[in-house]
């Protein structure tokens, strides 16, 4: 019986695997390409215990959310002009401001970052992620970067860095190949944390 279950197991098991619905993109289109890459990266990351750190998006939202209601009032204010001359001018100079505001927190803060992390749950010896990628214009060559979100922690680990083609991670009908991206993702991950000299250095002793 106890066989029986096992086998049943591994076929609802296989079954279920093989019904996941495969990743496909528009390989004539980079930003698709890009797109889909970037999600896989944070289903990656998150699942070894990453948990993803909005603070950052948060605050965009705020500030998009501001924005939107200065132009508000000043669309909808009561008065017509000039009777609303003040209002309109009070509301230019704000939506110059915060939209200045915005642009400098994605320059300087978040740059080329997909995915903000916390540490892992539990874990004392390590500090948050900043995963960023690129992939140029008329470039296949796709880069993913690993680095600390506290890189003046004495837990901050050495960033690491993967440039591949794309063409190594997609079948010629624009389908991902997961298991050989999963690897070269969490490889990279491997090498930020550590973990792979590890490995090493244990199969050696």
């Amino acid at each position: 019986m106890t066989s029986n279950n096992n086998t049943t197991t591994t076929t609802t098991d296989s079954s279920s695997a093989s019904k996941k619905t495969p990743k496909k993109t528009n390989l004539l289109d980079p930003n698709s390409i890009k797109h889909l890459l970037d999600e896989t990266v944070t289903e990656i990351v998150t699942s070894r215990g990453y948990k993803e750190d909005v603070r950052l998006s948060n605050v965009k939202l705020l500030i998009g959310s501001i924005i939107i209601i200065i132009a508000l009032i000043a669309q909808f204010y009561p008065k017509k002009f000039p009777q609303n001359k003040d209002v309109l001018i009070g509301c230019i100079i704000l939506y110059i401001i915060f939209n200045i505001l915005l642009q400098v927190i994605i320059h300087t803060k978040e740059k080329n970052a997909i995915l903000f992390t916390h540490p892992p749950a539990g874990s004392f010896k390590s500090t948050g992620l900043v995963v960023s990628s690129k992939l140029p214009k008329f470039s296949d060559m796709y880069t993913l970067s690993i680095s600390s979100s506290d890189t003046k922690s004495i837990c901050a680990g050495k960033p690491v860095q993967l440039t591949k083609s794309v063409t190594q991670w997609f079948t010629k009908d624009g389908i991902l190949a997961e298991g050989l991206f999963w690897k070269d993702v969490n490889g990279l991950i491997n090498k930020y944390t550590g973990e792979s000299n590890k490995s090493k250095l244990l199969q050696h002793t």
